[in-house]
């Protein structure tokens, strides 16, 4: 029997590498245990200071937690809230950690979140490959999105929520109605909601939530579009667009809403240090925006690491590779700064980061902000940003596949990386005979390697040990 450890990941800058190992050391402290009272499962993942299990918080979590080898399961992170699902499909933003119960602001007085769980499901079937779940768990989903529908779509298609429901309190959006970001998520649900149709092979759920989709994305690229700015924008009552250019206006991105065309309008805001391509990338409101924040000042430029990933996933989409692992590095210097910072100063990894120089972002007034030493935010960077941008690694286990995206050659790889029960080590390196990639594996698998977007080839790996020079690929 293989003893169970996390996967060990190789690279030339062995910061990054001791910021990773150090990640899932601290993991241990955020395992809670669910009780009697509050109703939780048995296992679950959350800020051992946090009064709410949250679930923008929690859906994100998942997307590091899977590469845990099973060691911190991300399932039961989710299967908090569908237990907690009331009978018109609604499940709340924050559930209380003391007794379970929905913990419902003035602000939010419907508890409505960023509708995330589709997406978090489909991520965890390419990781874990559990088919049986996508089939139980269905069901609350198709509720849940029933009821975000019938609470929150108005007569034109578009889907109305308040300020705190976006998960950006303080982001100055006055007038908004129609928020770009939830209606980009809504659409990104039903877009996963469909791929985990055609999972199950459910012709009816694949074509239902694809016409949903559909429909949302003509009415997002209509009427949210600005072809001036190149940019995504909120609607007021009257369905004007508003002026504020926010981190949520590339969500629409990710759920693969603009053309080629818009997308490289959206990508040259990436780029823009006047707008969103800061040092530090990417504050959750455009610097030339009057009310950015130096500081960060919460949502006014703070930089959140579920944003960046957000971005960085969106540029994966439309084939922007380099600048998406460009992105992840730059921001994990940023983070490794604020840990080490020089002087006697001592560091910490935080909530929230400034845009354009190391620290915690400051939120005047704001008590309690950013939280110290906040994992469920910085492991999406220093673990699942390091293994599928900083390496370059993409795995599908029902496909038995992994592709490795080589930006550029260097010293670099991962051992024992569970793919079910099965552990793959692949690894660069530098020899005599030139660059050589060495694979383990105890089960086959089918790799696809593409290198520096100059080479690419797809290999059956056999069980055992192998080697390919890749001079001769």
């Amino acid at each position: 029997m293989v003893k169970k450890d996390f996967p060990t990941v190789h690279f030339y800058d062995q910061d990054f590498v001791d910021l990773y190992d150090q990640s899932w050391a601290w993991a241990h402290d955020f395992w809670q245990k669910g009780n009697q009272k509050n109703g939780f499962e048995n296992r679950y993942f959350n800020y051992p200071e946090n009064a709410t299990l949250n679930q923008f918080e929690s859906c994100f979590a998942s997307f590091f937690l899977v590469y845990s080898n099973r060691i911190y399961p991300p399932a039961p992170q989710l299967d908090s809230f569908y237990k907690k699902q009331e009978e018109d499909g609604a499940i709340r933003c924050d559930y209380s950690v003391e007794d379970g119960q929905p913990v419902l602001p003035r602000e939010n007085s419907r508890g409505v979140n960023p509708p995330l769980f589709s997406w978090a499901e489909y991520n965890l079937f390419h990781k874990i490959g559990n088919k049986k779940r996508v089939r139980d768990v269905m069901p609350k989903l198709q509720a849940y999105f029933d009821w975000l529908q019938r609470s929150f779509q108005k007569e034109n298609g578009l889907y109305s929520v308040p300020l705190a429901g976006t998960g950006m309190p303080n982001s100055p959006r006055k007038g908004m109605q129609y928020p770009v970001d939830f209606n980009a998520q809504q659409a990104l649900n039903a877009l996963y909601m469909s791929e985990l149709g055609d999972i199950l092979n459910d012709k009816e759920i694949s074509f239902t939530y694809k016409r949903h989709y559909f429909t949302l994305k003509t009415r997002i690229n209509q009427q949210m579009w600005n072809e001036r700015e190149g940019f995504y924008f909120d609607l007021d009552a009257q369905e004007n667009q508003l002026t504020s250019k926010t981190i949520g206006g590339f969500w629409p991105m990710l759920a693969e809403l603009p053309n080629e065309v818009k997308a490289d309008e959206l990508v040259k805001h990436v780029n823009n240090p006047e707008t969103f391509g800061l040092e530090n990338p990417f504050p959750t409101l455009s610097a030339d925006h009057p009310e950015f924040d130096e500081q960060g000042g919460g949502f006014k430029g703070s930089v959140f690491t579920p944003f960046t990933f957000m971005v960085i996933k969106g540029l994966e989409k439309y084939g922007h590779f380099e600048l998406a692992r460009e992105c992840a590095i730059r921001h994990l210097y940023y983070i490794l700064d604020t840990l080490h910072p020089e002087g006697k100063e001592k560091g910490n990894i935080w909530e929230a980061y400034r845009p354009r120089q190391d620290g915690p972002s400051r939120w005047r007034g704001k008590q309690g902000f950013p939280r110290p030493l906040f994992l469920t935010h910085v492991g999406l960077a220093s673990i699942a940003l390091m293994i599928e941008n900083v390496i370059g690694l993409y795995v599908s286990l029902p496909r038995k596949t992994v592709d490795w995206i080589i930006p550029t050659l260097e010293i670099m790889g991962i051992e024992n990386l569970s793919l079910k029960r099965n552990m793959v080590t692949i690894l660069t390196n530098k020899t005599p005979r030139g660059w050589e990639i060495r694979l383990e594996s105890e089960k086959l698998y089918y790799f696809t390697i593409d290198i520096l977007g100059r080479k690419k080839k797809t290999l059956p790996i056999p069980s055992g040990k192998c080697s390919m020079l890749i001079d001769k690929l």
